[in-house]
């Protein structure tokens, strides 16, 4: 048995191959960069702020064209703070990356540990217990004996369940350097994309200029051809980004019942479950045995699916980012891993009555989202963060909530791109909302 133990062990040592290529800074370094991004935080939140205040005057030209501005000085913002941390991440991971080696080189002298203990083991276990009962001169020399041979095999036992953990330490040390490098890749494409959006800003700016020729009366003319229908915004389909579609209006309907349970407005909540806030997720294409953390979320997945009567094995789910070695696993709309759902599972129930809920019910996964934003909205570290601001503290819990949904405890990572591009996409959704309900 022990040795299946060992060429177990032997076979996890080997699961660390390679290492991210990053750069070193001090810890001054790394304080300067803190202080930036702090800076540019609260510069993005104050143009934001303008904005804010501009959509309440209503649309003139006038409105519109600051607005473009405000929007083009934050796009340039947004730039400049992806940039910083990246920086940052890099450092992150070269500290990450000293974390595994240390696991890693404790993981080693475990194995050594555990072939010395197996060769005495083997050695000890050549002699019979008559041979060793023969060769002692007394009662007290055989029972020394014995207790040599109970010593070997509760060190090699104590040694076993040692590797074990840092077997289990090294896979989540792996899996935390990996989600840092994905990060850093998305990132630099988000960064790439707001490029972009800026450009198109600028272009759309001067366009609306060029057309209205700086006349409030012609923008009105633009205005009224490019406003759409209730009935048109009512009949629009809404996409999951766990995939699935329905009407914006039964999306809507969900949402406010969602809404009505747990506070968290219905436009942050469509904006999150929204397909266009996804950044790209790699969704419901894989099977749970190759995408899923195989101690954390597929015991999990299996009591789920059992519970609701459907086969594991046709379940499709999010697909893990294999080159990186992250985990998927995600589920239906809330897009939820096993781990997450089980955390809410109870609380959607008891509010939808729904005894088991599924992660693919669309009520449910309403209101899973519904629970985790305000849960998110509502945590010491958003608090916190809309504290930094206070003028603003409800638009930075808004951020840091919807960055929690996409990262967990990432979310500084992503409050600059996935968070304020959900806010964005609610700013859009509570106008859509506002002209169905009027």
């Amino acid at each position: 048995m022990f040795r299946n133990f060992f060429l177990i062990l032997l076979i996890f040592s080997f699961l660390l191959q390679g290492y991210f290529p990053v750069f070193a800074i001090t810890a001054e370094e790394r304080k300067i960069l803190e202080d930036q991004l702090n800076l540019l935080d609260k510069q993005i939140s104050e143009t934001e702020a303008v904005v804010t205040e501009l959509n309440k005057q209503g649309k003139s030209l006038k409105t519109e064209v600051e607005k473009y501005n405000k929007d083009i000085s934050k796009s340039s913002l947004k730039i400049k703070a992806i940039g910083l941390t990246i920086n940052k991440l890099s450092a992150d991971i070269e500290d990450n990356k000293d974390e595994v080696v240390v696991v890693e080189n404790k993981l080693d002298r475990t194995r050594d540990a555990i072939r010395s203990s197996l060769q005495s083991l083997s050695e000890k276990e050549s002699d019979s217990l008559f041979e060793i009962l023969i060769q002692s001169p007394t009662l007290s020399d055989f029972f020394s004996g014995m207790n040599g041979f109970l010593d070997v095999s509760k060190n090699l036992s104590e040694k076993v369940e040692e590797a074990e953990d840092l077997r289990n330490d090294l896979l989540d040390k792996r899996e935390e350097l990996s989600l840092k490098k994905s990060d850093q890749e998305s990132l630099k494409s988000e960064q790439d994309a707001i490029k972009k959006e800026l450009e198109q800003k600028k272009k759309e700016k001067n366009n609306l200029l060029e057309v209205t020729k700086g006349k409030e009366s012609k923008y009105k003319e633009v205005l009224a051809v490019t406003k759409k229908t209730a009935a048109e915004i009512r009949n629009r389909i809404f996409q999951f980004a766990g995939g699935g579609e329905m009407t914006f209006e039964q999306a809507y309907t969900l949402a406010k019942t969602a809404s009505g349970w747990t506070g968290v407005r219905p436009a942050l909540l469509l904006a999150v479950l929204d397909k266009e806030s996804a950044l790209g997720k790699n969704v419901g294409r894989c099977s749970y045995e190759t995408a899923m953390h195989p101690t954390r979320d597929i015991p999990i997945f299996l009591e789920i699916t059992a519970s609701l009567g459907i086969d594991p094995q046709k379940q499709l789910v999010s697909c893990a980012i294999t080159s990186d070695g992250a985990y998927g696993g995600a589920m239906g709309p809330s897009q939820f891993i096993p781990s997450t759902w089980n955390l809410y599972k109870d609380r959607v129930s008891s509010l939808t009555g729904n005894t088991p809920p599924s992660p693919w019910r669309n009520l449910d996964a309403f209101v899973a989202t519904a629970l985790y934003l305000k849960d998110a909205r509502e945590s010491s570290a958003c608090v916190a963060y809309g504290q930094e601001i206070p003028s603003q503290s409800s638009v930075l819990q808004d951020r840091c909530a919807a960055a929690k949904y996409y990262a967990g405890s990432r979310w500084r990572t992503y409050r600059f791109t996935y968070g304020d591009r959900v806010l964005k996409h609610a700013e859009k959704f509570e106008e859509d909302i506002r002209n169905i309900t009027q």
